[in-house]
């Protein structure tokens, strides 16, 4: 029988609660799994709440109208998504190939999920139920809301509002705009008539998109379509209006049609962020679901204490989608969940997170409320930290020593990524983090070492990273602890040529650190680096930046990430020469790659640089 904790995804579960109809029907290309982690489960425990009936229907086999039919229609609407991670980066690397596994599926296998699944699913919801409404979500809708270049299909795109046939987009974090939805419809407003909420994208007819001061107009599709420093205007604009509090309404002109973009949604509070992740979470995955669910398995036993982040990566889309204001939880609610954790099925002691998208910035607001609802900055710490930023690390020490005094708990990892120019200020998080927070390996995100990509990667200087690295090591040997930092670089990003990626390999190279795997870059639709990518431009200065492409560049980039393996002494040869650094070929010290008489042969691995590990005492 099934759990009636559950939101149904049957209309036999759906009668275990008394209902014969469903108000709203959650459609995902992920396994349902009922835990705050996973956005249908955080959207449809928040509409339940409103008082609302809510079924999922989890990954559907696009081929089979009865896996869309088996809850019905709703009386409201269908709410879409294609899961927690756009489908075509679920479904594809950065080589264009075809990934073998989905964290979000069953079993981890991929397969079922559809290709551009948020379109697929409204085209078949629409033929079904021709007369229900479709309102798009999620962070592949969030991030395709405007017309944007499309890695895998090497074009431009309509917004994905128009190519899906929806009635609304809702795009960041769905809780405020779907609260103004809901009390609209109940109120007795049509969908037609949603065309002003904050947080949601409609199209609109030409004689709607009325000039005013509170309205900006991009570029047409077809203007960013063929040409490349339109699309770049049009994204700086786009990258320029995230500020909730002073941002226009942007129109995008689609053939007859207007695309309207309503400013994001205002940030959660404390005590409104505390109600959604109170709601009543069973924190499994659905009992239909027999097989594993990586991503579940990964996070099962973590706790998300913010939102938000004032990084601005270019290569990242958080900023876009979760907003730059830090929305974090009371110590009450955090520690309350860690509490549940602890009563929870196969829980040994040890708390896999408490973070969010970014560890180290809980309850770190901008000082200055005036100058923050008037900011364009995409970023509060590039290329230097603001000086209205808060960068105190107390808030979040005092959280983590309060979530691990709770009984039961024997210890609290932080795997979520920290921010080292932040901790930097902090020796006391540095020590806290090292004593109490660590596996044995902290993970942390340098990307580059060469001061030109870390600009257009928006990233600190590497310098920053090494100070922090000998901070946490000394703190380490302090407590006589064996740990180590493994840093993660991103291959082939805009603005890293050979010859940067060869200094990359030389630093690399020199502080003994060997990359197990290469994060290939990959050119995310609505992120900087993803239009730089497309345009050859950086939108935010207009100047040009030099981007890698083709299979062979991207190879040879790789091979020098890897500059250990003797499989890429070939590549890594060809590299050096094609660069002019035949001077880095051969044996010993500050080169990376030798051969010997008989053949290809890699230099002996260097000793290990005593601050990357530390001997237990």
């Amino acid at each position: 029988m099934m759990n009636e904790k559950f939101l149904p995804t049957s209309i036999k579960e759906a009668r275990l609660l008394g209902w014969e109809r469903m108000d709203v029907i959650l459609v995902t290309g992920d396994a349902y799994v009922d835990h705050p982690s996973f956005g249908v489960a955080v959207v449809g425990r928040y509409l339940v709440s409103l008082g609302l009936r809510v079924g999922v229907i989890a990954a559907p086999d696009i081929n089979n109208d009865e896996d869309f039919k088996k809850l019905g229609e709703p009386t409201m609407f269908f709410g879409v998504t294609a899961g927690n991670l756009d489908s075509m980066i679920m479904l594809y690397t950065a080589l264009k190939k075809t990934r073998s596994d989905d964290a979000y599926a069953e079993g981890g296998l991929a397969g079922k999920r559809p290709k551009r699944a948020t379109i697929e699913y409204c085209n078949r919801l629409s033929r079904i139920f021709p007369k229900s409404k479709l309102v798009i979500g999620g962070i592949e809708s969030s991030l395709r809301r405007f017309a944007h270049y499309d890695y895998w299909s090497d074009k431009v795109r309509r917004s994905i509002l128009s190519d899906s046939g929806a009635d609304l987009l809702v795009y960041g974090m769905a809780e405020r705009p779907l609260g103004e939805i809901i009390t609209a419809l109940k109120n007795g407003a049509r969908f037609e008539d949603l065309k002003d909420i904050r947080g949601t994208a409609v199209m609109v007819l030409e004689k709607e998109a009325v000039e005013s001061d509170t309205l900006e107009i991009l570029p047409s599709f077809e203007d960013v379509g063929r040409d490349k420093r339109k699309y770049a205007e049009a994204s700086k604009v786009i990258h320029l209006s995230q500020n909730p509090w002073s941002a226009k309404t942007l129109l995008q002109k689609h053939g007859a049609r207007f695309l309207k973009v309503n400013p994001p949604a205002l940030p959660l509070s404390t005590q409104e962020l505390d109600a959604v992740y109170g709601l009543p979470f069973t924190r499994l995955p659905h009992p239909s679901h027999k097989g594993k669910i990586p991503a579940w398995e990964m996070i099962r036993f973590s706790v998300t204490a913010m939102r938000g982040c004032f990084g601005g990566c270019s290569f990242c889309a958080l900023t876009v989608h979760q907003g730059k204001t830090i929305q974090s939880r009371s110590v009450r609610s955090i520690v309350a969940e860690t509490g549940q954790i602890v009563e929870s099925e196969g829980f040994t002691g040890y708390v896999s997170d408490i973070g969010g998208p970014t560890a180290n910035m809980y309850r770190m607001p901008c000082g200055d409320k005036r100058a923050e609802e008037v900011c364009k900055k995409t970023s509060c710490v590039h290329p230097k930290v603001c000086k209205n930023l808060v960068t105190d690390h107390a808030p979040q020490i005092e959280m983590l020593k309060a979530a691990r005094a709770v009984k039961g708990v024997k210890k609290i990892f932080i795997s979520s990524g920290v921010r080292y120019d932040l901790a930097n200020d902090s020796p006391e998080y540095i020590k806290e983090l090292a004593r109490h927070h660590v596996s044995g390996q902290l993970k942390v995100a340098p990307e580059h070492c060469d001061n030109g990509v870390l600009s257009v990667m928006r990233k600190p200087p590497v310098e920053d990273f090494d100070r922090f690295t000998g901070k946490f090591m000394d703190e380490s040997r302090k407590a006589g602890l064996e740990q180590y930092i493994v840093p993660y670089f991103i291959s082939a990003h805009p603005g890293c040529g050979l010859a940067e990626q060869i200094e990359l390999a030389l630093y690399l190279k020199q502080q003994g650190i060997r990359p197990r795997q290469v994060q290939d870059f990959i050119p995310a639709p609505m992120t900087l680096a993803g239009d730089m990518f497309y345009t050859g431009v950086d939108p935010l200065t207009g100047r040009d930046v030099y981007v890698p492409k083709g299979d062979r560049e991207r190879r040879l980039q790789r091979a020098l990430m890897q500059y250990f393996k003797p499989e890429n002494a070939e590549d890594i040869r060809s590299a050096l020469i094609e660069a002019g650094r035949e001077d880095l070929i051969g044996h010993g010290k500050g080169k990376l790659v030798g051969y010997a008489s008989k053949g290809a042969g890699f230099t002996r691995k260097p000793a290990p640089g005593k601050r990357w590990g530390a001997k237990k005492r």
